[in-house]
């Protein structure tokens, strides 16, 4: 799987915003994810669409896709991914979804993070 890796870079920029209050229902479908937890409501929205909402939130991360189809099943995939991102000393958030995980990295490490998933998937590339 990791021969296939395909990284792909979405060009927007993302925050990740906290919501104590149910959020407005216009919030809600621009919403990349949207999660719930016991302290409030998480939800990833694209950085700009955030800002013009009035929203704060952490960020700005982008958004690097794993173009391989990874099962929900699939085992090692994330940890395989983080131990390369670990291992270049990038803080990662991953979502995986029903077709393809997506790898979240702080915005200023995104060419080191698409370079330490391109060696990942190119073993060939780390030993030369």
């Amino acid at each position: 799987m990791l021969a296939r890796l395909d990284p792909q870079l979405d060009p927007a920029a993302y925050l990740f915003c906290l919501v104590t209050e149910t959020p407005c229902a216009a919030l809600v479908a621009d919403a990349l994810m949207l999660f719930r937890e016991a302290e409030g409501t998480t939800l990833i929205l694209d950085q700009e669409r955030a800002r013009a909402a009035g929203v704060e939130g952490e960020g700005p991360y982008r958004r690097i896709t794993l173009g391989v189809h990874s099962s929900l099943e699939a085992v090692g995939l994330q940890a395989a991914v983080a131990a390369a991102l670990t291992d270049a000393d990038i803080s990662t958030n991953m979502v995986a979804a029903f077709h393809h995980d997506h790898v979240f990295v702080p915005a200023a490490r995104l060419d080191a993070a698409l370079t330490a998933l391109e060696a990942l998937a190119d073993p060939a590339a780390q030993k030369g």
